[in-house]
């Protein structure tokens, strides 16, 4: 699966470990940025995710920030794309089948 993923400061470190988890299963990911833990704008990393996934060169995003919420309100403003905030694997689960 082609995978597109990207995070703010606070979600970097959690980009990273889910980045590497996905590789190693054998998906095929690119990294929207941040590239580091430095203080950025959400916005500049999360848009990009959001449209790529609408154009359809990718098949799931994924997004991480300090709390979810803004970078879903960002992506959900990408005409198409529904974004949810998902803390586990219900969560993520019940957003995929509703």
């Amino acid at each position: 699966m082609k995978i597109a993923i990207g995070s703010d400061h606070a979600g970097f470190d959690y980009k990273e470990n889910i980045k590497a988890l996905l590789n190693e299963l054998g998906h095929q990911v690119r990294d929207f940025g941040t590239f580091s833990s430095e203080p950025v704008d959400y916005p500049l990393f999360i848009r990009p995710v959001a449209e790529a996934v609408e154009r359809a060169e990718f098949d799931r995003g994924i997004v991480l920030g300090g709390s979810g919420n803004g970078e879903a309100i960002v992506a959900n403003k990408v005409r198409g794309i529904r974004c949810a905030l998902c803390w586990n694997l219900n969560t993520a689960r019940w957003a995929r089948e509703h």
